[in-house]
């Protein structure tokens, strides 16, 4: 087969560009949860009810990553990936562009928090669609035997958001005082963020459909009736596996890196935020590092046997790294942090195997199906099981990320075992 052409890296590099911005505008509020907590809620509540208000916040886009993810599937099966693929970067863009201008409770009282409410929904309904989208767009139009390195590119990007989110949080904690961040600077991300999105917009229209959806509309073997029935009926197992591999990537992506901070942060350990954030910078660099080998692991191995290994590697790392917050010096800690996070790479992976289970005719909607419901129960409520579970042990965060590694290696092991059933080369059936 091919390698990679001129074609296939302009694909890659737009998706992957447009999936950073779009991913750092929906994880950016979670870097201002407290300026948030105290902005947008009544001050007469206690801080433990303001923060969790402001948690449900973060959670309720996850809870409408489905609707969005299963609208946008349904018209990308029916008539073309890249029109729901630029609508989901609209539907990111402007509610982002908006958090950056909402009045807070001070000015138009309980308004303020159900505006906020209404932006977030928002914000999950365009992600519930740009993920899947972005896997399904680059698998289908690079050679088979690239689409591992593919997926880890754009899940690369990905990741590359969270850094850009990270790294502004950075900037403005060092820039501005308490004071003024609360006053009006936390604005400036937001506001960023949504013109940056404008952007993405933009480029994304130098994208073209993919071969594999032009090829089944000449041969006229588009699904007919509703995209959804048919994965539901036909496609139970694919569902259960693709749920269980978002399931180990929530882990990776809530608890390693965006959770962890707030752990070492915490009374618990009282970590110095700007240390706790220069750590996780490193982290998730070296997550993008660990996406893009995965990427590299799957097309020369296979799916089945990266699985087994990176998660294997990560229920180690992990642990060691949980066990050692609080015990070892800053730098150790680290470099502990960053090889974790390398492994949490295997995030790289989940869009290779789910692209595999589904057919073209049904593939974005199952996969967003699967991706998406995971990741609104697991990636919405798993902050606020952590944010109690780790008061009760500080080491909950490490068992709950040993047990999806765990479950990952099932993962690995199940898709060894069907592989002959699970082939790109089957496109249509």
């Amino acid at each position: 087969m091919r390698p990679l052409n001129k074609n296939d890296i302009k694909t890659l590099s737009l998706a992957s560009l447009g999936g950073a911005l779009e991913f750092y505008d929906f994880i950016i509020f979670i870097f201002f949860a407290s300026i948030f907590s105290d902005q947008f809620f009544p001050p007469d509540l206690s801080p433990f009810w303001k923060l969790l208000n402001t948690y449900g916040a973060f959670a309720i886009a996850y809870f409408m990553r489905p609707l969005g993810g299963l609208v946008m599937a349904h018209f990308g099966d029916l008539v073309g990936r890249k029109r729901m693929f630029t609508l989901s970067i609209v539907l990111m863009a402007l509610p982002t562009f908006c958090i950056g201008l909402l009045p807070t409770f001070e000015h138009i009282g309980y308004a303020a928090p159900l505006l906020l409410l209404a932006m977030r929904m928002l914000q999950g309904i365009a992600i519930g669609g740009e993920i899947p989208g972005a896997w399904v767009f680059v698998s289908e139009h690079v050679p088979a035997n690239r689409v591992g390195i593919a997926n880890g590119m754009v899940t690369c990007g990905l990741t590359f958001g969270i850094l850009l989110g990270s790294s502004m949080a950075l900037l403005i904690n060092s820039s501005f005082s308490h004071s003024e961040i609360a006053e009006y600077a936390w604005r400036i991300p937001f506001i960023v963020g949504g013109m940056l999105g404008f952007v993405a917009v933009y480029l994304r229209r130098y994208l073209e459909e993919t071969p594999i959806f032009k090829e089944m509309q000449e041969r006229k073997i588009l699904n007919q009736g509703l995209p959804i029935a048919t994965v539901y009926r036909h496609h139970k197992p694919a569902i259960l596996i693709s749920a269980l591999a978002t399931w180990l990537l929530t882990a990776g992506i809530v608890v390693v890196i965006l959770f962890s901070p707030e752990l070492m942060k915490s009374d618990l350990f009282n970590i110095p935020a700007k240390t706790a954030l220069i750590m996780q910078n490193f982290a998730i660099l070296a997550l993008a590092a660990g996406c893009i080998f995965t990427g590299y692991l799957c097309d020369k191995f296979g799916v089945g046997k990266t699985f087994v290994v990176m998660c294997s590697a990560l229920a180690i790392s992990s642990s060691i790294f949980y066990h050692s917050i609080g015990k070892v010096d800053y730098l150790i800690l680290t470099v502990m942090y960053a090889i974790t996070g390398f492994f949490v790479g295997i995030a790289g992976a989940v869009p290779s195997l789910m692209v595999r289970v589904f057919p073209a005719h049904i593939r974005f909607t199952g996969l967003s199906i699967s991706y998406n419901l995971s990741y609104a129960i697991f990636g919405g409520l798993t902050p606020l099981f952590l944010g109690i579970a780790n008061k009760i042990n500080p080491l909950s965060s490490s068992y709950y990320v040993v047990f999806l590694s765990l479950v990952g290696v099932f993962c690995g092991l199940y898709f060894t075992k069907k592989s002959h059933t699970f082939s790109f080369e089957n496109k249509y059936s």
